[in-house]
């Protein structure tokens, strides 16, 4: 635990970690620029019920894109400050982001390596919750694949597969502690 970070001498608050496309955002394939980022339906609404309800609010996400060479992390970081701004708009935000634009058999070597950030892989939650004052027992993620589920497991918390609908009912779920 980092003695300056923002979880130290807190007490530990549930958190909902949010997978990006197809949660969060219209899954229209390699999302990098944000001329293609369409925010879904109630999703702002989602991340703003979990934040009402005291949870801290993150996002996880793969983007192997990057990797791929479709798009720079530079422009994963453009379009998250993009994302940011219209959920703002819509009086909901998170709390912190975690991206792994790794990928095992990348065409770009640099991005080329089997991370444990990578979703099945648990490091970029057990990354946040390093960070943040996390209580796990009362945390969950909710994601559309399940590499999200599975990932959330292997971090110690729930996993709810979202299938559609208003994202706010998945938020009462996992804070409800199903999953």
């Amino acid at each position: 635990m980092r003695a300056d970070g923002p979880r130290h001498g807190r007490p530990l608050r549930p958190a909902v970690f949010f997978d990006r496309d197809g949660v969060i955002n219209a899954d229209l394939g390699y999302v990098g620029d944000p001329s293609r980022f369409v925010l879904l339906p109630g999703a702002a609404a989602g991340v703003r019920a979990a934040s009402a309800a005291g949870a801290l609010t993150f996002l996880v996400t793969n983007q192997s894109g990057v990797a791929r060479g479709f798009y720079t992390e530079d422009d994963v970081a453009a379009l998250h400050r993009h994302m940011a701004g219209l959920l703002a708009g819509e009086g909901a935000h998170f709390d912190d982001m975690r991206t792994c634009p790794h990928l095992p058999d990348a065409p770009l070597a640099a991005y080329r390596r089997d991370c444990a950030c990578r979703k099945p892989g648990p490091g970029m939650i057990v990354d946040l919750m390093a960070a943040w004052p996390v209580d796990p027992a009362r945390s969950a993620m909710i994601g559309d694949k399940p590499s999200d589920v599975a990932a959330a497991r292997a971090a110690g918390i729930r996993g709810l597969l979202y299938t559609g609908g208003p994202l706010e009912a998945a938020v009462a779920r996992a804070l409800a502690g199903e999953g």
